[in-house]
């Protein structure tokens, strides 16, 4: 009976942790319907020009349109390619140069001082010099993606590598662990929390340059399309844009967020 009694006691918690859950997030949901809501109403009564701001039921009409014709799911799968192929490089190459200049004392002296310098750069000043040597192609534009993809993951992987306990460093040598395996048993895993972080945090930089880099000449892309839209005073596709840059960027942030606590489930200090 008392295995029962616990059982249910149990069971109730969790029921009311669930509506707990979904009351909590219904109610983020108020303060945007409550602005579309009143959007709508001021659109419909002509107090703005709907060329200045165009009544959210307009908008809804054009995303409807664009996804029937494709054009929408055209200028997505452009803008999705040279997000994650940015990402990814840049990712990767944050990865490799954090570790190496984590680990390392005379590489953290030759290599730190300058990447700080760079990252005070901001890359809207270097548009110019991208498309000098570049030209306005894929490469170009995904090499913007990548340099400010690479920073957050350098950086939090440069610190995970340092926040590392100095005793497990001791335990290694103790055991005479070679350098690899020092690399994956105990630096990675140490670092992978802050290495998560840092790839959430590249992840929505790569969609927030992504519109930059698409605003450089491109010939498909969301960039592209809200860059057209303007020149044509379309300000309901204009929206649809950054509808969906919004709606991907929470997507792409949601899974890896969901990846990063799996992952970190082992970390007494994970409070993700």
């Amino acid at each position: 009976m008392t295995v029962q009694k616990d059982l249910r006691q149990r069971l109730r918690r969790k029921g009311t942790e669930r509506s707990w859950n979904w009351s909590t997030r219904l109610q983020g949901l108020i303060v945007p319907l409550g602005l579309i809501m009143i959007w709508q109403a001021v659109a419909m009564l002509g107090l703005v020009s709907a060329t200045t701001l165009p009544a959210p039921s307009r908008i809804v009409q054009s995303f409807f349109r664009l996804c029937a014709s494709g054009e929408l799911l055209k200028h997505l799968e452009s803008s999705a390619f040279r997000a994650a192929a940015g990402c990814l490089l840049g990712s990767i190459t944050g990865l490799m140069l954090g570790l190496f200049t984590g680990l390392g004392k005379w590489a953290e002296r030759t290599f730190d001082p300058s990447l700080q310098m760079l990252r005070t750069v901001p890359l809207m000043a270097l548009i110019p010099l991208f498309i000098l040597w570049f030209g306005v192609g894929e490469f170009s534009k995904i090499l913007l993606i990548a340099l400010g993809s690479f920073f957050p993951v350098y950086f939090h992987t440069f610190l995970g590598v340092r926040v590392a306990d100095r005793k497990l460093h001791e335990i290694t040598l103790v055991l005479q662990f070679s350098p690899w395996q020092k690399l994956t048993a105990l630096v990675i895993p140490a670092a992978m929390p802050n290495i998560l972080l840092g790839i959430r945090l590249a992840v929505s930089a790569s969609w927030l340059i992504l519109a930059i880099a698409e605003m450089m000449g491109a010939s498909s892309g969301i960039g592209y399309m809200i860059q057209d839209a303007r020149v044509f005073s379309n300000t309901d596709i204009v929206f649809v844009g950054l509808i969906v840059f919004m709606t991907v960027g929470k997507l792409s942030d949601v899974s890896v967020r969901s990846v990063e606590r799996r992952l970190s489930r082992w970390s007494g200090a994970y409070k993700g």
